[in-house]
């Protein structure tokens, strides 16, 4: 693995040369760290070089933002890591948030990106997801971080797994607080998905794009999903039946598999 920072972008590059395979830069949620996408690194190290970041402004990169703080920012981001890496086009990976980048970075940057997977991501604003940013904001603003970070599972995770994995969330919850942004980041960083709206450029997406979703996600509403797929010229809509919004890691396995269908598929 190497690693390194530009312009205050922190990321890793795994699984040896680009002249080696393909290459897959994952972009995590609202979060930001890298680490999220761990359950989906064996699966795919056997096929592609991988690339993980930290978004600006939080875990290990720069703990500012740009300002104006945008999505379409957040995808040059990915450009930027890129061209310190010395790589021309790459298949990105993104969720939610990361998800969000990807699409306006395909806007902007179409020669740069050869597949895009979009999980539980949106092309305009949305009723629902206002109204869960609302009450982590409210949470955030009026009882402080911690509130936050406890309250945060019950928007990703399902009941039942909840339920199952409550010894791991609770110590994950100390490492959560410890590193959390600054209370501004956060809030510029869910205004800046709050104004997210591309639904009319979405028929200028060239690549091949898989929507992935799930059908319980508490965040992000299966319709705007539903809306990608409809949209985009070449996109492919895949639902999971359960694992909520953060399916990567509650259902990884058969998210795995068919990520990395898609990303070898012609």
């Amino acid at each position: 693995m190497n690693s390194g920072t530009v312009d205050g972008l922190y990321h890793e590059v795994h699984g040896g040369s680009a002249a080696d395979r393909q290459t897959v830069i994952l972009s995590a949620g609202l979060g930001g760290s890298g680490a999220f996408w761990a359950p989906q690194m064996d699966a795919l190290l056997g096929r592609f070089r991988v690339v993980l970041y930290d978004h600006r402004g939080t875990s290990r990169s720069a703990r500012t933002l740009t300002d104006p703080h945008t999505v379409a920012a957040t995808g040059e981001d990915i450009v930027k890591v890129m061209d310190a890496i010395g790589l021309e086009r790459a298949h990105v990976v993104g969720h939610a948030a990361g998800g969000n980048a990807g699409l306006a970075m395909a806007l902007t940057h179409s020669d740069r990106i050869g597949k895009l997977v979009v999980v539980n991501g949106w092309s305009r604003p949305d009723p629902h997801i206002k109204r869960c940013f609302d009450t982590r904001l409210a949470l955030l603003n009026n009882t402080g971080i911690a509130a936050y970070v406890h309250a945060q599972p019950l928007f990703l995770f399902p009941a039942d797994w909840l339920s199952a994995n409550h010894a791991r969330l609770e110590a994950e919850e100390v490492h959560h607080i410890q590193g959390f942004p600054d209370p501004d980041v956060m809030r510029a960083r869910i205004q800046a998905l709050l104004d997210f709206d591309i639904d009319a450029d979405l028929p200028r997406i060239a690549c091949p794009v898989l929507v992935s979703a799930s059908a319980d996600d508490m965040l992000v509403p299966l319709s705007c999903s539903r809306r990608l797929a409809e949209r985009l010229p070449h996109a492919t809509l895949d639902i999971a039946p359960w694992g909520g919004h953060g399916f990567t890691v509650t259902a990884a396995e058969a998210f795995n598999a068919t990520l990395v269908d898609f990303l070898e598929g012609a």
